[in-house]
C-alpha cells in the first residue's frame, strides 16, 4: 500500500525489452533506499513495482505486458522523469489516502489554467472510471494523491499547489499528456458491496 504522497522524482535510466516484457533501471533521485530489500514495492508513477535489483541510487524492476497495456509505461524510455514512493509501513503517517498501486486506467490532460498561485488541471477518463470519481473525493494521478474539485461527465478537475508542482512530475504536464489513474479504493468496495446485496 501507498499514500499517494510522492517522495522523490526519479528518472528512467534504461528500458530493456525482455521477450515482450520490460526491465526498467530507475534512478531514484532523492528517494532514500535505506533498508531496501529484494522484493520490496516502490510505486513508479502510481504503479506498484517489485524491486529485483538495487544499488546506492537506483533499482531495477520488471514490467509485464499486462501492466504496459493498462498504464503509460509503454511510452516511458530513458530520460523520462517519474514519481516515486516507497510502500507504506505501519509506522508511517497517512498524509494522502490509501493507494494500492494498481492503476485502473489511463487518462489525459485536457486543460491547464492558472488559478491564483495554483494550477487548475482537467483530466478526461473513460466512462467506466468516471463513476468512481466524486467532488471532494480522492483520486491518484501518476501516483499523486489529489482532491477532486469538480466533475463534469468524464472529466474531473483538481487544483495543484506550487509545492506539488515542484515535487512531482505534474509541473511538466502539458495538454494531451497521458497519465495513470487509480480511483478511490473505498468507492470500488462500496460498489461491490451494493452489487452483492
Amino acid at each position: 500500500m501507498f499514500t499517494g504522497i510522492v517522495q522523490a522524482i526519479g528518472q528512467i535510466l534504461l528500458s530493456e525489452d525482455r521477450g515482450g516484457d520490460l526491465r526498467l533501471q530507475i534512478g531514484t533521485g532523492e528517494l532514500g533506499l535505506d533498508n531496501l530489500n529484494f522484493g520490496d514495492s516502490i510505486a513508479v508513477n502510481g504503479v506498484c513495482l517489485t524491486v529485483v535489483e538495487f544499488a546506492a541510487q537506483s533499482f531495477a524492476a520488471d514490467v509485464s505486458k499486462e501492466t504496459m497495456s493498462a498504464t503509460t509505461f509503454d511510452e516511458l524510455g530513458a530520460g523520462n522523469r517519474i514519481n516515486l514512493e516507497r510502500s507504506l509501513t505501519l509506522a508511517d503517517s497517512l498524509g494522502g489516502h490509501l493507494v494500492s498501486g494498481h492503476v485502473d486506467g489511463v487518462g489525459q490532460v485536457v486543460s491547464l489554467e492558472s488559478d491564483a498561485r495554483s494550477t487548475r488541471i482537467g483530466f478526461e477518463i473513460d466512462a467506466s472510471l468516471s463513476r468512481y470519481v466524486a467532488r471532494k473525493g480522492s483520486v491518484t494521478v501518476d501516483g499523486t494523491s489529489l482532491t477532486v474539485n469538480d466533475v463534469v461527465e468524464n472529466r474531473f478537475f483538481v487544483n495543484i499547489v506550487p509545492h506539488t508542482l515542484e515535487r512531482t512530475i505534474m509541473g511538466g504536464y502539458e495538454k494531451g499528456c497521458r497519465v495513470n489513474i487509480e480511483v478511490d479504493l473505498v468507492a470500488r468496495y462500496i460498489e461491490r458491496l451494493i452489487a452483492k446485496t
